[in-house]
């Protein structure tokens, strides 16, 4: 076949090149838990119009984001994105650029990457930022990398806010490098005994705020004890709104700050692509994962952007990497950087008080519902609340009644006793109509 050039001759070499009797066997680092234990329920083979009605009456069961009040978040939310993002990141310029490996012909492109970084580091109160992540999860897993090197200790804290998402990337790429990792219990209430988990031995702590559960975190005494016993501190966020309101990571104690941008110039995607947000202090620059372009001049003194630091595999000398990230989220990134500029500080300043301001009344709606109770002290835009029947039962029934609810905590941390939290997000798109239509409908299911 045209896509199928191996034969089982040709199979059978390279399996015994690399040392393993099967294909299967290569898959051998996979949870067992994880692998299939059949082939996907679908006909093997169909024609292209039956394809098409088949996967069209596969993705007719969704329920689209715009189509009714959504509250979902747990990582990923649902914000305006003007029409201007789309229509400039569709331009040929950018749309169909690619890495700017030669800085002659690349000078727009390196231009908004340089614009990127500047907006994250002052976004996150840091030094230096680089040119993007795939995403908040595989950032995190990076950072614990920088600071194992960094710190040359290899064991991270884990904070029990931390989105469990995030937990399972660092554990996964830790697994892998035989790292030991701490992973506090799951912490709703944000009151967690996070310090006494720092001594000598200590990599790093990573802590999230607003973590999974909504909680605004105070990270100064968690700097401050991680500094005394050498380790760093690595502050995680997945709203990037939030840093429009809350007090940013660095002036905090940070010492690498990583999140989601997706919040800013990317819509919801059905799951990505996304852009990963990566800062640190000037200090670590050389250890920080990924590449990051730089502002010169040139031999006539005029203005240019070229590809400062890369540790893309270092392009030759693979083994003395920092980081194997193949690429950026480049056009995601672009289009956080358009978004951004069209907001400005004061834009993106009011926008997180609209959040703030809506999530209030959400939540105050909520509390006054027989069968409901809001736990959090503090939160920006996402809160936990307790039901009187298992979460991810009600958000079937509200979605029957076409209101998408939130998140049940179940799904994100299932076996963990936590059926009864629903994960609340409220943003800027949501009216008054679309809380008063969760109102009502969760007074019916409960």
């Amino acid at each position: 076949m045209r896509y199928l050039p191996l034969s089982d001759t040709d199979r059978s070499e390279m399996l015994a090149r690399i040392g393993v009797k099967t294909v299967d066997e290569l898959f051998a680092d996979v949870p067992k838990s994880l692998l299939l234990k059949e082939p996907v329920d679908l006909p093997r083979r169909k024609g292209e119009l039956e394809v098409e009605r088949i996967l069209s009456r596969m993705a007719a069961r969704n329920i689209s984001a715009s189509s009714v009040p959504f509250f979902i978040g747990a990582g990923a939310y649902k914000h305006h994105v003007p029409a201007t993002v789309d229509h400039l990141i569709q331009r040929s310029e950018f749309l169909t650029s690619y890495t700017p490996y030669q800085p002659e012909i690349a000078q727009g492109t390196l231009q908004y990457l340089f614009e990127f970084q500047t907006q994250v580091a002052a976004l996150t109160g840091m030094d230096v930022a680089n040119a993007s992540m795939y995403d908040g999860s595989t950032g995190t897993g990076e950072a614990v990398l920088m600071a194992h090197r960094v710190t040359k200790r290899r064991k991270a804290v884990l904070s029990g806010g931390l989105h469990p998402h995030y937990a399972e990337v660092v554990r996964t790429l830790s697994d892998m490098a035989s790292d030991s990792v701490v992973t506090m219990q799951p912490d709703v209430s944000g009151s967690e005994d996070i310090l006494s988990q720092i001594d000598d031995t200590t990599s790093c702590v990573v802590v999230q705020s607003p973590d999974v559960f909504g909680n605004v975190r105070d990270l100064k005494p968690i700097a401050e004890k991680a500094h005394k016993h050498g380790a760093l501190l690595i502050a995680v966020f997945t709203e990037a709104v939030s840093l429009g309101l809350v007090a940013s990571p660095g002036s905090q104690g940070a010492d690498i700050v990583v999140g989601e941008g997706q919040s800013i110039g990317n819509a919801l995607n059905f799951g990505g692509p996304y852009v990963g947000l990566f800062a640190t202090q000037s200090k670590f620059i050389r250890q920080m994962p990924g590449r990051l372009c730089g502002e010169t001049v040139d031999a006539d003194g005029n203005r240019g952007f070229v590809l400062t630091l890369s540790t893309r595999e270092q392009h030759i000398r693979r083994d003395k990497a920092t980081s194997n990230i193949c690429t950026n989220s480049g056009l995601c990134a672009l289009a956080f950087t358009i978004h951004m500029t069209l907001l400005g500080e004061t834009g993106l300043k009011r926008l997180a008080r609209v959040n703030h301001a809506n999530a209030i009344k959400l939540a105050d709606q909520l509390a006054g519902v027989k069968g409901v109770e809001v736990l959090n002290r503090t939160f920006f835009n996402e809160f936990t609340v307790k039901l009187a029947k298992p979460a991810a039962e009600v958000v079937e029934r509200l979605a029957e009644k076409g209101v998408l609810a939130g998140v049940p905590v179940s799904r994100l941390l299932p076996g963990a006793g936590l059926d009864d939290l629903l994960l609340v997000a409220s943003t800027e798109m949501n009216t008054d109509d679309d809380r008063a239509a969760l109102v009502a409908a969760l007074k019916e299911v409960l």
